[in-house]
């Protein structure tokens, strides 16, 4: 056995530690929102038991929220107009906003004034994951001899590092640990799908590919992707917070005691919303850097071959989305369900275009 396959061979096993690994932390992330919700609702039985009022305003609210509510911060005025509409959210006052802030954490993204061990506990072994599948990725590239990102299994599998790294990352500047069950979700679907839907020894890359426009082009694309996927999970979680607002402006029970832990739609759309704008400025990288490689390696810069059209399509709806919030108020809803598909067409664009549409760009490996 070569020393190239002996490396293969460790690659694949630290890539199956680290998806086990991955499926630790999402089990504290997961575990860490259950028994938050959980606690909730027990402290609200308790005081509403107590008050026979139900529901009261301030049971479960952390501190952070309560700061928020004296302070001022939290759920804006403009989150109730996004949630309730029109003329209907400016009528809501002071006293509304504040009861909303008690069931939102604070728009700043500080996760809770209280201790909570298993959110640590994730972060932590999160780290060892993504320390395991540095090792596994490059471990990959050293058998191959070059970059490891020439077939869907190795962009699977470096796809899902950049999307743990990328929020890593953004753990340092915000504190996002309550979207980290959806983001450890995901990559660990990235690692499933790299092993057992698209699994490709290790092997020569095709002519077309052999290029040092491959780093380029293709390392910007996974950047890009593991930062639309962080702003897909963003969206969704936005979504659901969206519609508990509206079900708490009207006086309704909320349900869904985890999501205190998140902060309202519109600090998530926000945020979600600059982190799309630097996605989208690689993407047009990309979009550019694939244009050029192109003309080096078939003579034209366009040749509307499914992948191209595709790459197009994805500028396209992310450039509608960027524009339709900034100038157009697509705000709420709108503005994530646009992000949605934009991320729906990135998934499309890596699995149906490659393993079904036959292209000058089926490099998938299988």
């Amino acid at each position: 056995m070569t020393i190239n396959e002996n490396l293969g061979q460790w690659s694949e096993t630290f890539m199956l530690l680290a998806a086990v690994t991955y499926l630790v932390s999402f089990v504290a992330f997961t575990w860490d929102l259950a028994s938050h919700s959980r606690a909730t609702r027990k402290a609200e039985a308790a005081a509403g038991s107590a008050d026979g009022t139900g529901v009261p305003a301030t049971v479960g609210a952390s501190p952070v929220a309560q700061n928020s509510e004296k302070s001022g911060s939290g759920v804006s005025a403009a989150v109730l107009e996004g949630g309730g509409g029109g003329s209907r959210g400016r009528a809501y006052n002071a006293r509304t906003r504040a009861k909303l802030n008690n069931y939102v954490a604070d728009d700043s993204m500080t996760y809770t004034g209280e201790r909570r061990v298993a959110a640590r506990v994730a972060v932590a072994v999160m780290i060892i994951a993504c320390a395991i599948h540095v090792i596994g990725v490059v471990t990959r590239g050293l058998a191959a001899g070059r970059v490891p990102w020439g077939n869907m299994y190795e962009f699977c599998t470096t796809g899902a590092l950049v999307v743990s790294v990328v929020f890593l990352v953004a753990l340092v500047f915000r504190d996002l640990r309550f979207v980290g069950a959806l983001v450890t979700g995901l990559s660990l679907i990235m690692m499933v799908a790299a092993t057992i839907g698209f699994p490709t020894p290790v092997g020569h890359l095709k002519p077309a590919l052999q290029s040092y426009w491959l780093v380029i082009h293709v390392s910007v694309a996974v950047m890009a992707s593991g930062v639309f996927t962080i702003t897909f999970a963003m969206a969704v979680l936005q979504l659901i917070q969206s519609r508990r607002e509206r079900k708490l402006i009207e006086g309704e029970k909320a349900g869904l005691g985890f999501m205190r832990l998140v902060p309202s739609s519109q600090a998530l759309e926000n945020f979600a919303f600059r982190l799309n704008t630097v996605g989208f400025v690689m993407w047009t990288f990309t979009l550019a850097m694939g244009a050029i490689w192109a003309n080096k390696a078939w003579g034209r810069y366009w040749g509307w071959d499914t992948k191209e059209v595709w790459t197009f399509v994805i500028w396209v709806v992310y450039a509608a989305y960027l524009h339709a919030r900034a100038t157009r108020g697509w705000t709420g809803p709108r503005s994530a369900w646009l992000s949605i598909i934009g991320y729906g067409c990135i998934i499309f664009n890596f699995t149906a275009v490659n393993v079904v549409f036959n292209g000058l760009h089926s490099y998938s490996g299988l």
